[in-house]
Protein backbone atom coordinates (compact mmCIF):
# COMPACT_ATOMS: atom_id res chain seq x y z
CA UNK A 1 0.00 0.00 0.00
CA UNK A 2 1.21 3.42 -1.01
CA UNK A 3 1.46 6.13 1.68
CA UNK A 4 0.48 9.48 1.38
CA UNK A 5 2.62 12.65 1.17
CA UNK A 6 0.69 13.15 5.08
CA UNK A 7 0.61 9.41 6.20
CA UNK A 8 4.43 9.61 5.19
CA UNK A 9 5.08 13.16 7.22
CA UNK A 10 3.00 11.57 10.03
CA UNK A 11 5.22 8.31 10.47
CA UNK A 12 8.88 10.66 10.45
CA UNK A 13 7.25 12.91 12.90
CA UNK A 14 6.53 9.46 15.29
CA UNK A 15 10.00 8.23 14.68
CA UNK A 16 11.72 11.66 15.54
CA UNK A 17 9.25 11.92 18.60
CA UNK A 18 10.16 8.21 19.88
CA UNK A 19 13.99 8.73 19.61
CA UNK A 20 13.75 12.07 21.01
CA UNK A 21 12.25 11.02 24.25
CA UNK A 22 14.47 7.56 24.23
CA UNK A 23 17.55 9.81 24.12
CA UNK A 24 15.95 11.91 27.24
CA UNK A 25 14.95 9.33 28.81
CA UNK A 26 18.81 7.76 28.25
CA UNK A 27 20.88 11.36 29.25
CA UNK A 28 19.03 11.39 32.91
CA UNK A 29 21.01 10.07 35.70
CA UNK A 30 19.23 7.22 37.64
CA UNK A 31 18.68 8.40 40.87
CA UNK A 32 20.30 5.74 44.09
CA UNK A 33 17.62 4.03 46.23
CA UNK A 34 18.67 3.84 50.15
CA UNK A 35 19.32 0.32 49.38
CA UNK A 36 21.97 1.30 47.17
CA UNK A 37 24.00 3.67 48.98
CA UNK A 38 26.94 3.73 51.43
CA UNK A 39 26.13 4.63 55.10
CA UNK A 40 28.25 7.58 54.58
CA UNK A 41 25.83 8.72 51.46
CA UNK A 42 22.96 8.28 53.85
CA UNK A 43 25.03 10.41 56.93
CA UNK A 44 25.60 13.29 54.39
CA UNK A 45 22.19 13.24 52.88
CA UNK A 46 22.28 11.58 49.75
CA UNK A 47 19.06 10.00 50.67
CA UNK A 48 17.21 13.61 50.14
CA UNK A 49 15.56 14.40 46.92
CA UNK A 50 17.86 16.70 44.55
CA UNK A 51 16.15 18.79 42.00
CA UNK A 52 17.04 18.12 38.52
CA UNK A 53 15.40 17.88 34.67
CA UNK A 54 12.85 15.23 35.04
CA UNK A 55 13.29 12.19 32.60
CA UNK A 56 10.08 12.26 30.08
CA UNK A 57 8.50 9.11 32.01
CA UNK A 58 8.03 11.20 35.01
CA UNK A 59 6.10 14.10 32.65
CA UNK A 60 4.14 11.67 31.54
CA UNK A 61 2.83 10.36 34.78
CA UNK A 62 2.74 13.71 35.54
CA UNK A 63 0.11 14.94 31.95
CA UNK A 64 -1.85 11.70 33.12
CA UNK A 65 -2.11 12.86 36.78
CA UNK A 66 -3.86 16.83 35.45
CA UNK A 67 -5.28 15.73 32.39
CA UNK A 68 -7.44 13.08 34.44
CA UNK A 69 -9.18 15.86 36.36
CA UNK A 70 -7.81 19.00 34.83
CA UNK A 71 -10.99 21.44 36.43
CA UNK A 72 -9.75 20.10 40.46
CA UNK A 73 -10.19 23.95 42.46
CA UNK A 74 -8.72 23.11 45.77
CA UNK A 75 -8.18 26.83 46.68
CA UNK A 76 -6.12 29.77 45.22
CA UNK A 77 -3.04 28.23 44.76
CA UNK A 78 -3.87 24.70 43.52
CA UNK A 79 -5.76 24.84 40.58
CA UNK A 80 -6.96 21.71 37.65
CA UNK A 81 -4.54 22.69 34.35
CA UNK A 82 -7.95 23.08 32.85
CA UNK A 83 -9.16 25.73 34.86
CA UNK A 84 -5.53 27.50 34.83
CA UNK A 85 -5.44 27.18 30.74
CA UNK A 86 -9.38 28.48 30.54
CA UNK A 87 -8.75 31.37 32.58
CA UNK A 88 -5.56 32.26 30.20
CA UNK A 89 -7.52 31.60 26.83
CA UNK A 90 -10.75 33.90 28.20
CA UNK A 91 -8.13 36.93 28.49
CA UNK A 92 -6.39 36.00 25.21
CA UNK A 93 -9.70 35.99 23.58
CA UNK A 94 -11.19 39.35 25.18
CA UNK A 95 -7.54 41.10 24.56
CA UNK A 96 -7.63 39.79 20.67
CA UNK A 97 -11.45 40.30 20.18
CA UNK A 98 -11.19 43.76 21.55
CA UNK A 99 -7.81 44.56 18.95
CA UNK A 100 -10.27 43.21 16.10
CA UNK A 101 -12.97 46.14 17.05
CA UNK A 102 -9.61 48.99 16.34
CA UNK A 103 -7.76 47.42 13.99
CA UNK A 104 -9.85 45.66 11.18
CA UNK A 105 -12.46 49.07 11.08
CA UNK A 106 -8.99 51.21 11.37
CA UNK A 107 -7.43 49.04 8.92
CA UNK A 108 -10.01 49.22 6.32
CA UNK A 109 -9.77 53.40 6.39
CA UNK A 110 -5.83 53.16 5.87
CA UNK A 111 -6.07 51.02 2.70
CA UNK A 112 -8.50 53.04 1.38
CA UNK A 113 -7.67 56.72 2.19
CA UNK A 114 -3.86 57.44 1.14
CA UNK A 115 -4.33 60.82 3.63
CA UNK A 116 -5.38 58.13 6.30
CA UNK A 117 -2.30 56.48 5.68
CA UNK A 118 0.02 59.01 5.84
CA UNK A 119 -1.43 60.94 8.65
CA UNK A 120 -1.26 57.80 11.00
CA UNK A 121 1.71 55.70 9.74
CA UNK A 122 4.18 58.36 12.26
CA UNK A 123 2.01 56.96 15.30
CA UNK A 124 1.91 53.42 14.38
CA UNK A 125 5.66 53.11 13.62
CA UNK A 126 6.50 54.15 16.81
CA UNK A 127 3.66 52.21 18.90
CA UNK A 128 4.47 48.87 17.10
CA UNK A 129 8.30 48.47 18.32
CA UNK A 130 7.29 48.76 21.88
CA UNK A 131 7.25 45.44 23.99
CA UNK A 132 3.40 44.51 25.32
CA UNK A 133 5.31 43.94 28.61
CA UNK A 134 6.85 47.39 29.10
CA UNK A 135 2.73 48.20 28.61
CA UNK A 136 2.37 46.77 32.13
CA UNK A 137 3.45 49.44 34.87
CA UNK A 138 1.35 51.81 32.79
CA UNK A 139 -1.72 49.62 33.00
CA UNK A 140 -1.77 48.59 36.25
CA UNK A 141 -0.93 51.98 38.04
CA UNK A 142 -3.96 53.40 35.97
CA UNK A 143 -6.10 50.24 35.55
CA UNK A 144 -5.48 49.42 39.11
CA UNK A 145 -6.74 45.82 38.16
CA UNK A 146 -4.45 42.84 37.04
CA UNK A 147 -7.14 41.24 35.33
CA UNK A 148 -8.27 44.76 32.96
CA UNK A 149 -3.87 44.97 32.55
CA UNK A 150 -3.26 41.67 31.00
CA UNK A 151 -6.44 42.27 28.66
CA UNK A 152 -4.91 45.77 27.90
CA UNK A 153 -1.33 44.45 27.33
CA UNK A 154 -3.05 41.54 24.67
CA UNK A 155 -4.98 44.05 23.47
CA UNK A 156 -2.16 45.90 22.30
CA UNK A 157 0.28 43.33 21.12
CA UNK A 158 -2.68 41.63 18.35
CA UNK A 159 -3.99 45.23 17.10
CA UNK A 160 -0.56 45.94 15.23
CA UNK A 161 -0.15 42.71 12.92
CA UNK A 162 -4.04 42.74 12.21
CA UNK A 163 -3.93 46.72 11.63
CA UNK A 164 -1.05 46.27 9.27
CA UNK A 165 -2.42 43.50 7.39
CA UNK A 166 -5.53 44.71 6.75
CA UNK A 167 -4.28 48.24 5.52
CA UNK A 168 -2.18 45.89 2.89
CA UNK A 169 -4.76 43.68 1.77
CA UNK A 170 -7.19 46.57 1.88
CA UNK A 171 -5.03 48.63 -0.41
CA UNK A 172 -3.63 45.71 -2.86
CA UNK A 173 -7.28 45.12 -3.82
CA UNK A 174 -7.10 45.26 -7.69
CA UNK A 175 -8.53 48.51 -8.96
CA UNK A 176 -10.62 47.28 -11.90
CA UNK A 177 -12.60 45.61 -9.20
CA UNK A 178 -13.19 48.82 -7.42
CA UNK A 179 -14.07 50.66 -10.89
CA UNK A 180 -16.54 47.40 -11.53
CA UNK A 181 -18.35 48.20 -8.76
CA UNK A 182 -18.67 52.26 -9.38
CA UNK A 183 -19.72 51.43 -12.50
CA UNK A 184 -23.00 49.49 -11.00
CA UNK A 185 -23.00 53.01 -8.70
CA UNK A 186 -22.37 50.52 -5.38
CA UNK A 187 -21.83 52.94 -2.22
CA UNK A 188 -18.42 53.17 -0.78
CA UNK A 189 -19.99 50.61 2.15
CA UNK A 190 -21.56 47.73 -0.24
CA UNK A 191 -17.84 48.10 -2.06
CA UNK A 192 -15.96 47.80 0.90
CA UNK A 193 -18.46 44.47 2.32
CA UNK A 194 -19.38 42.95 -0.98
CA UNK A 195 -15.61 43.60 -3.53
CA UNK A 196 -13.09 44.15 -1.10
CA UNK A 197 -13.60 42.46 2.25
CA UNK A 198 -13.70 39.10 0.26
CA UNK A 199 -10.61 40.29 -2.06
CA UNK A 200 -8.30 41.04 0.78
CA UNK A 201 -9.74 38.26 3.04
CA UNK A 202 -6.54 36.22 3.20
CA UNK A 203 -4.26 38.66 3.91
CA UNK A 204 -6.74 40.04 6.45
CA UNK A 205 -6.85 36.14 8.27
CA UNK A 206 -3.08 36.18 8.31
CA UNK A 207 -2.28 38.75 10.06
CA UNK A 208 -5.24 37.49 12.39
CA UNK A 209 -3.52 34.62 12.58
CA UNK A 210 -0.34 36.25 13.65
CA UNK A 211 -1.91 38.11 16.15
CA UNK A 212 -3.62 34.96 18.25
CA UNK A 213 0.57 33.42 18.26
CA UNK A 214 1.36 37.02 19.93
CA UNK A 215 -1.16 36.92 22.23
CA UNK A 216 -0.74 33.78 23.36
CA UNK A 217 3.14 33.86 23.83
CA UNK A 218 2.57 37.59 25.48
CA UNK A 219 0.21 36.05 28.09
CA UNK A 220 2.10 33.69 29.64
CA UNK A 221 4.96 36.27 30.63
CA UNK A 222 1.75 38.68 31.69
CA UNK A 223 0.49 36.17 33.96
CA UNK A 224 3.59 35.84 35.45
CA UNK A 225 3.91 38.97 36.38
CA UNK A 226 0.68 39.59 37.68
CA UNK A 227 -0.39 36.29 39.12
CA UNK A 228 -2.95 35.17 40.70
CA UNK A 229 -4.44 32.51 38.07
CA UNK A 230 -3.61 31.60 34.22
CA UNK A 231 -0.82 29.09 32.68
CA UNK A 232 1.88 31.80 33.02
CA UNK A 233 1.04 31.97 36.94
CA UNK A 234 0.89 28.31 36.82
CA UNK A 235 4.51 27.67 35.35
CA UNK A 236 6.03 30.32 38.10
CA UNK A 237 4.33 28.66 40.78
CA UNK A 238 5.72 25.05 40.27
CA UNK A 239 9.50 27.15 39.43
CA UNK A 240 8.87 28.27 42.79
CA UNK A 241 8.09 25.18 44.59
CA UNK A 242 11.24 23.28 42.58
CA UNK A 243 8.55 21.02 40.59
CA UNK A 244 10.37 20.69 37.19
CA UNK A 245 8.12 17.90 36.25
CA UNK A 246 5.07 20.02 36.45
CA UNK A 247 6.83 23.07 34.72
CA UNK A 248 7.82 20.71 31.38
CA UNK A 249 4.25 19.48 31.50
CA UNK A 250 3.09 22.74 31.74
CA UNK A 251 5.54 23.91 28.87
CA UNK A 252 4.21 21.35 26.53
CA UNK A 253 0.36 22.31 27.28
CA UNK A 254 1.62 25.97 26.26
CA UNK A 255 2.77 24.66 22.99
CA UNK A 256 -0.47 22.13 22.97
CA UNK A 257 -2.86 25.28 23.20
CA UNK A 258 -0.85 27.54 20.75
CA UNK A 259 -0.81 24.89 18.41
CA UNK A 260 -4.59 24.63 18.20
CA UNK A 261 -5.24 28.26 18.12
CA UNK A 262 -2.79 28.66 15.21
CA UNK A 263 -4.71 25.79 13.37
CA UNK A 264 -7.90 26.77 13.98
CA UNK A 265 -6.75 30.14 12.23
CA UNK A 266 -5.01 28.24 9.17
CA UNK A 267 -8.22 26.26 8.66
CA UNK A 268 -10.01 29.87 8.19
CA UNK A 269 -7.58 31.10 6.35
CA UNK A 270 -7.76 28.21 3.84
CA UNK A 271 -11.68 28.92 3.96
CA UNK A 272 -11.20 32.53 2.43
CA UNK A 273 -8.07 31.35 0.15
CA UNK A 274 -8.92 31.27 -3.63
CA UNK A 275 -8.05 28.43 -5.47
CA UNK A 276 -7.42 28.74 -9.29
Amino acid sequence: MKLTLNQKAAFLSGIILVIGLLAWEAAIPAQKTLEEMTEYERLTGGGAQKAGVPPPSQVIAKAWEQLSNPFYDAGPNDKGIGIQIGYSIYRVLTGYALAALVALPLGFLIGMSPVAYRALNPFIQVLRPISPLAWMPLALFIIQDSEASAIFVIFICSIWPMLINTAFGVAGVRQDWVNVARTHELGHLKTAFTVILPAAAPTIITGMRISIGIAWLVIVAAEMLVGGTGIGYYVWNEWNNLDLTSVIFSILMIGVVGMLLDSAFGMLQRAVAYVE
